[in-house]
């Protein structure tokens, strides 16, 4: 689970910057995992409103950000009074977000300090050097692998550019998972040779 606040500073930063459609991913991503949220809650509908051209977002997000160092409880209850007086504005903001969070695993990856299997590949492609790229990366990031057929391709990449103890170490947590897997089966016996 990402940090709740990290994500906060984050929304908050890109609504500050107007990039609000990251802000309102920011903010979907912190209801995903903390659903009572009032702070994304209101948030996400202030990147709504900007993002549909409504003028008033900006001041309105000021406001709030100045009412939430004084009283962070107050400053949502102002909030909800004053969403609730926007007529129309609430409803489609509630549906933008809700669109917003119909995939969180796709967002929360770009968080995670990490980069995706399929854009690690293409970097290797591109490059001709698996394990320069590999170096690169491993001490600054993460590799996320998503797919069974991605996870034996990149075993394979490892045991056949010389990490054959890290890659045995993912092989035995794979064959636990799919003991009848014959390309990970194949992988063991090229370790074994």
């Amino acid at each position: 689970m990402v940090s709740k606040y990290k994500l906060l500073l984050q929304a908050n930063e890109s609504f500050t910057q107007a990039k609000y459609e990251e802000a309102l991913r920011t903010y979907a991503l912190v209801l995903h995992d903390y659903p009572n949220s009032k702070e994304a809650y209101n948030g996400a509908i202030l990147a709504e409103m900007a993002l549909s051209g409504d003028m008033s977002a900006e001041a309105l997000f000021d406001y709030y950000t100045v009412l939430k160092e004084e009283n962070a409880v107050e400053a949502n209850m102002i909030m909800e009074e004053i969403f609730e007086s926007m007529d129309g504005t609430l409803e489609s903001s509630i549906n933008a977000l809700a669109k917003a969070l119909k995939d969180p695993l796709q967002e929360k990856l770009m968080y995670e300090n990490g980069i995706r299997y399929e854009d690690f590949r293409a970097l290797v492609e591109q490059e001709g050097d698996f394990k320069r790229i590999f170096e690169n990366i491993m001490f600054s990031t993460r590799v996320i692998i998503t797919d069974k057929d991605d996870f034996i391709d990149f075993l394979d990449r490892l045991l056949h550019n010389d990490y054959k103890e890290m890659a045995l170490n993912y092989l035995e947590s794979a064959i636990q998972l799919y003991p009848n897997e014959p390309a990970l089966q194949k992988l063991v016996e090229d370790i074994e040779n």
